[in-house]
């Protein structure tokens, strides 16, 4: 296949071009850097309510003026520009202004994810899969995904692609040391062609060879957006074009446990441990088209200070996406069974989608937002060959339309806030509804209380249904004998600034769909691997799952206490969802302007704890975790100990770690023959530029 992803040297090309027409397009200029942030910065898995980050304030405070507002700069035009007039516009056209503090927050989404993975436990090498350490139920997607989801961590998904709307050209560049003999690289360019048009240029791209041979990892996103409204404001226009490759070699694990397990010196070089895999290689490639626009028919404005006009608009939003996995392997490994149908193996899944909504909205200051819309969903997932066998044959396609309405609500009454959605398929063999609603209620300016429903029907992801294989035991399909996954949860929460963030949810799951291994006692006297039997599930029991989570941070002087905690537990007949019971992460640190606050400093300590359990194992072939209850895993801490700081627009880090791994016993997986990664030292920054 021709390499479409040649991204590093058109980024080139662009920044060149487009950071010319910026410079000549500009309105206004950025003034000086702003002294204090008021900015609320959210946490990656809060339920309902957006946490303060524990540091408010910058660390550039020169003079009492700052210190009270914003620093501002006066144009030839006499307008006046700060920080918060550079905003970033997500999926819900919710808009919030670019973030530059030094937090203990932005430590915790300083990764290759850039949000945070408490309730993750990442492989050994950079762009790895993530194992689950809790669930997250209540957000599924209303259509199924192609699959591999080990493998999409790093994808960005339509929902996760942001806009921009900046008075001068922004750029942001993060940089971070990988595991081995790479780098990686984050970079965005915003600018506005002109007051009411606002584009962007971003490319995120790193190689990392990692510790354990045959691991290298490496990736390739490059994203052009566009934002446009009318100088009236009644016509908008947003849309996106993403290019993404997401490729890793695969090991297989550890061939041999005692060698890594054991402490010899000999293999306290990880590079001379040996795997399973020398000749296995998958990836995700993926190309999006996006369009989203807006016409208000009506907008009505009492007067020029109304901010809440009566309006009706109408919208259409539109996406075609073309979506590949791959596994290849040069020769044929008994991990995966024997006599596959042919050599080399070049299993290749392929989703194609193309997505069209048509929607009306009428807003008014007393009624609220009330929405409708009709979508229309094609779909075509294949493989490139009819699979016949004696016992069955399994197509190479499922190709279908989903058609289906539905309707959004938001408003506020005093200290209540109510949104909430719905859809309902009304044509398709996909998609069943989906329900959610939440309501905020503020007590006091300093405690608020939330709640919220959501339920959903769909069927499981394609590669549950239909897979093909040049490996004979993987080939397989579900359309007639799975059924939809029903999700029901109920959440609510307490959000304190004096007593923290409690959020609590039971969620209820019927047809609850896993892989999980075949394999009897005969295939493993006859020397077979478990991996050769994984297969597709569906529990027909339902299973209940009940999370809470705590929140609080301590504070004294310059000394804080960051704690999370969460405990889970599961109620099943058959153990399918498995999960440890209990996770921590406890972060002490220490704050303070240095050189005559030209710099602020953030250090300290950070505990990551989890008990035992059944730990999901990793399938190469599938790009899927599998279900195993063999041997538990956990029960071991995670130090790292960090030093963090803060220049002008400019935050730099540096990290230890997994320091304790040093001397402690080399019993830490990330999954079955999976290690963690062994202590490593780890450094980069995060750069705003305002021209």
């Amino acid at each position: 296949m021709p390499n479409q992803y040649s991204g590093m040297r058109f980024l080139t090309f662009a920044l060149i071009f487009f950071s010319a027409q910026a410079i000549f397009a500009q309105q206004d200029s950025i003034p000086p850097p702003k002294e204090k942030d008021t900015l609320i910065v959210v946490s990656g898995d809060s339920l309902a309510i957006k946490p303060v980050d524990s540091k408010k304030m910058d660390s550039l405070r020169a003079d009492k003026s700052a210190r009270k507002g914003r620093a501002l700069l006066k144009t030839k035009d006499t307008v006046s520009i700060t920080i918060a007039d550079y905003k970033i516009i997500d999926y819900n056209r919710a808009a919030t202004s670019v973030d530059t503090t030094l937090t203990i927050f932005k430590d915790y989404k300083y990764n290759y994810l850039r949000k945070d993975d408490f309730e993750l436990m990442p492989f050994a090498n950079m762009g790895q899969p993530y194992n689950e350490l809790g669930k997250n139920l209540k957000t599924t997607p209303y259509y199924p995904a192609l699959g591999a989801s080990a493998r999409n961590y790093g994808y960005y998904e339509k929902e996760d692609i942001k806009y921009y709307h900046v008075p001068t050209p922004m750029t942001e560049l993060m940089f971070k040391t990988s595991m081995e003999q790479g780098q990686f690289l984050d970079a965005l360019l915003t600018f506005n062609l002109s007051r009411s048009f606002n584009a962007s240029i971003a490319y995120t791209g790193f190689r990392s060879l990692g510790k354990y041979r045959y691991e290298e990892a490496q990736d390739e996103k490059f994203r052009i957006t566009f934002n446009y409204l009318s100088p009236n404001e009644r016509y908008g226009l947003r849309g996106h074009i993403a290019s993404q490759k997401l490729s890793s070699e695969e090991s297989g694990g550890l061939l041999d446990r005692s060698q890594f397990e054991d402490g010899l010196d000999d293999f306290a070089d990880r590079a001379k441990i040996d795997l399973l895999f020398e000749n296995a290689n998958n990836r995700i490639l993926g190309k999006r088209y996006f369009f989203d626009q807006q016409f208000k028919l009506v907008n009505h404005k009492k007067d020029d200070e109304d901010k809440e006009p009566t309006t009706l608009t109408i919208g259409h939003e539109f996406s075609y996406e073309s979506k590949l996995y791959d596994f290849e392997q040069s020769t044929l490994n008994s991990a995966f069974g024997e006599d596959p149908f042919v050599t080399p193996i070049e299993d290749r899944a392929r989703l194609k989608t193309m997505f069209n909504k048509g929607s009306v909205e009428f807003s008014n200051k007393t009624l609220g937002r009330l929405s409708g819309n009709v979508n229309l969903y094609n779909y075509n997932y294949f493989f490139n060959s009819l699979l016949i066998t004696e016992e069955e044959t399994i197509q190479n396609q499922l190709k279908g339309e989903e058609i289906s309405a539905g309707g959004s609500y938001k408003n506020s009454f005093g200290p209540l806030s109510l949104e909430g959605n719905v859809n309902y398929t009304v044509s398709g063999e996909l998609t069943g509804n989906n329900f959610d609603a939440l309501g905020k209620f503020q007590l006091t300016p300093k405690h608020f209380i939330f709640g919220g429903l959501h339920a959903s029907s769909r069927m499981p992801d394609f590669n549950y249904l239909l897979f093909q294989s040049d490996y004979r035991n993987f080939n397989w399909q579900n359309t007639d004998n799975f059924d939809k996954v029903q999700t029901k949860s109920i959440e609510f929460g307490f959000d304190s600034k004096i007593f923290g963030l409690l959020q609590a949810e039971l969620n209820s799951v019927e047809n609850y769909t896993y892989f999980a291994s075949t394999i009897t006692e005969e295939d493993i006297v006859n020397g077979a691997s478990e991996t050769a039997f994984v297969k597709p599930f569906q529990e027909t029991n339902t299973i209940n799952y009940i999370k809470v989570k705590y929140q609080k941070e301590l504070k004294w002087r310059k000394w804080a206490l960051m704690n999370t905690i969460m405990y889970q537990e599961v109620d099943q007949d058959s153990q399918v969802l498995n999960l440890p019971q209990l996770v921590t992460r406890n972060t002490l640190y220490f704050s303070s302007d240095v050189f005559d606050k030209a710099m602020f400093i953030q250090t300290g300590v950070t505990f990551k704890y989890f008990t035992s359990y059944n730990m999901n194992a990793y399938h190469p072939l599938l790009g899927e975790f599998y279900i195993q209850n063999n041997e538990e895993f956990g029960a071991y801490p995670l130090m790292d100990v960090f030093i963090n700081a803060k220049v002008r627009q400019t935050r730099i880090y540096f990290k230890l770690e997994h320091l304790n791994s040093i001397f402690s016993e080399p019993n830490y997986y990330s999954a079955p023959n999976y290690p963690y990664r062994d202590f490593v030292i780890r450094f980069g920054l995060v750069w705003n530029f305002f021209s």
